[in-house]
């Protein structure tokens, strides 16, 4: 048993018994010991009967992440172990059903839905992308490498715990090689017919967004014949994919001008005749009304903002922000078009999103029908008794 223990609130317990992995601060009546960064905590509610263990974080609002409801469990290398196979054994087993086995990038672990909170675990090839976004891993951190290096068959495990979250865990921001050989600067990935460069040092997130995979599918499904505006078009993967589709043209609009290098390089390296693409870096929302004035209008539209409120309390002033480009989207959308819309705020609701995409179009004065909603890959799993964990939200929408 753990030396530290945490004893809850009375009538606090409730979410632990529905096996949710988070306990905040407020729930917490006093913490016994003195629970360093990451160290594993014994959780008790307020009679003295233990519930669980996890990890204990004194700077973070969620203040205990649940490793475990065996209280027999010790959470040491062997237990590490275990849950990670367990995660490789699951993608492999789920990935081969779904087809996808040509593909050399994917989620190898996916947090809390996993049951190994704040751990994500991306490969890229024979390289893994490890973020500790929590204490309860950082504490790990040298336990998982090793574990990742054995059980993985990686060539190199590099760190990329420089997420924004860290903070509110009160930890410094770490990137760097732990296990194998430094990583080229790029790295060469495919993704079905296409193949892609990620920079895994300064990419957004481990470097790129594996958890649009499906969806980057299905927009290429529908984009054959139709004039596509890409709007935070990264290094181009939907705009390579509505290509590959047979869009007529597809004008790609991001702020990094480095993301739109790199993109370019794509486009070339899956020989796409550049002809049919106008990049343009700047300011998606100032771009959006600079086309708006301008007149332009599209048959199909994205919208694959990046995280506007990762937290409940920024879901008001992010609201702003997804109402703003909806409702510009759905001024240059022509009848008949398509606008694929996207959310991976966690702070905002499937239910919310909804609500704001169809503020927009009320707005914007035009009437559309869902088509088809989106989420995230197979290999981005979401635990039921983590709901929280599907944080990515899509919507395809056709003006009547």
């Amino acid at each position: 048993m753990p030396k530290n223990e945490v004893i809850l609130k009375p009538g606090r317990e409730k979410s632990l018994l529905r096996r949710h992995p988070w306990i905040f601060s407020g729930a917490i009546d006093r913490v016994i010991g003195e629970p360093g960064y990451g160290e594993t905590v014994l959780v008790l509610d307020s009679q003295g009967i233990p519930l669980a263990q996890g990890a204990y974080s004194p700077r973070s609002n969620i203040r205990v992440r649940i490793w475990s409801w065996d209280l027999e469990q010790v959470i040491d290398k062997a237990f590490f172990r275990e849950r990670i196979a367990n995660a490789i054994l699951e993608r492999q087993v789920v990935l081969e059903a779904v087809g996808m086995e040509g593909n050399d990038a994917y989620r190898l672990v996916h947090a809390e839905s996993d049951r190994l909170p704040g751990l994500v675990v991306d490969r890229y090839g024979n390289t893994l992308v490890m973020q500790c976004l929590s204490a309860g891993p950082d504490y790990w951190r040298e336990t998982l490498a090793d574990l990742l290096e054995e059980l993985a068959d990686a060539q190199c495990v590099f760190e990329r715990s420089d997420a924004d979250v860290r903070e509110l865990e009160g930890l410094p921001p770490r990137v760097g090689t732990l296990r194998g050989a430094e990583p080229a600067s790029r790295l060469l990935i495919h993704e079905g017919h296409l193949s892609f460069w990620v920079d895994i040092y300064h990419g957004h997130k481990t470097g790129f967004y594996l958890d649009q995979r499906f969806n980057r599918s299905r927009v290429a499904q529908l984009a054959m014949g139709r004039e596509m505006l890409d709007c935070f078009a990264y290094t181009g993967g939907f705009t390579l994919s509505a290509l590959a589709g047979g869009a007529k043209s597809v004008t790609a609009v991001e702020a990094s001008s480095d993301a739109l290098a790199l993109a370019r390089e794509n486009l070339a390296l899956n020989q796409l005749l550049d002809d049919r693409v106008e990049w343009v870096e700047g300011d998606v929302f100032q771009a959006l009304r600079k086309l708006r004035d301008r007149g332009k209008t599209y048959d199909l539209i994205v919208l694959d903002p990046p995280k506007f409120a990762p937290t409940a309390a920024q879901a008001e002033r992010a609201s702003r922000g997804y109402k703003d480009i909806n409702l510009l989207a759905f001024k240059l959308l022509r009848p008949g078009g398509f606008l694929a819309t996207f959310s991976c705020s966690g702070g905002i609701s499937e239910e919310l999103f909804q609500k704001i995409v169809f503020g927009a179009a009320l707005d914007a004065n035009v009437e559309a029908q869902i088509v088809e909603r989106l989420h995230q890959g197979f290999d981005h799993p979401v635990a039921l008794n983590f709901p929280e964990g599907a944080y990515l939200k899509g919507l395809i929408l056709r003006i009547l």
